[in-house]
């Protein structure tokens, strides 16, 4: 897909993972981590630059991603909410390319999002210049989702547990939707990934 602008990439993993009682990031699937996972998927996308988002071990965190050319950025507000998070992503995105266009705001705990669903965000994007296109699924929207440069002051404004959803409904009527129906697969509790490797196994 050729970009009209460029589109940069915010992951959010800063999360403790409290329901779930350890470090969500990185469980294993598929024969890798959530955070590697997601990470590889963002930048076999067309978005560029790729910033992930630590708070909760940081430090250990970061470590994972070593290797791949992704910028990083701890949260030290972290456990205020994930509109810190993507309040700080915005910071450092915009500080790596104040001219980009739009940012995709995506988490790791969602196993299905791959390169080509965040590249469909990108290119009704460049079709619709809409403010936001966002992902649909269980009869609601959320992550992925791509926000235009219009609404970046929004977004670095972020202090609270609402994330992107929140602006998501409050600018519902200029958002396209894009059917995402595997977004609805995310891992909060031991039992959402059992029943993810089980599902996984009775496919194969």
């Amino acid at each position: 897909m050729k970009l009209k602008q460029n589109v940069g990439l915010i992951i959010l993993a800063a999360g403790a993972s409290l329901r779930y009682g350890a470090s969500k990031q990185l469980l294993s699937f598929n024969g890798e981590t959530f955070l590697r996972r997601i990470v590889r998927e963002s930048l076999e996308s067309v978005c560029q630059p790729i910033v992930a988002v630590f708070g909760a071990d940081a430090r250990n965190l970061s470590r994972h991603v070593d290797e791949f050319a992704v910028h990083t950025i701890q949260n030290d507000d972290w456990k205020k909410g994930m509109g810190t998070s993507i309040s700080v992503g915005m910071e450092k995105l915009l500080e790596i390319d104040e001219e980009v266009a739009g940012a995709v705001i995506t988490v790791c705990d969602q196993p299905f999002v791959t390169s080509d669903v965040i590249n469909g965000l990108v290119q009704n994007f460049n079709e619709t210049q809409a403010l936001i296109v966002a992902s649909r699924y269980a009869e609601t929207l959320g992550v992925p989702a791509l926000f235009s440069r219009r609404l970046f002051s929004d977004l670095r404004a972020l202090k609270n547990s609402g994330g992107a959803k929140e602006l998501i409904k409050r600018f519902s009527a200029e958002t396209v939707a894009i059917n995402f129906s595997e977004g609805a697969i995310d891992i909060d509790t031991p039992k959402d990934f059992r029943r993810l490797k089980t599902n996984l196994l009775n496919v194969e």
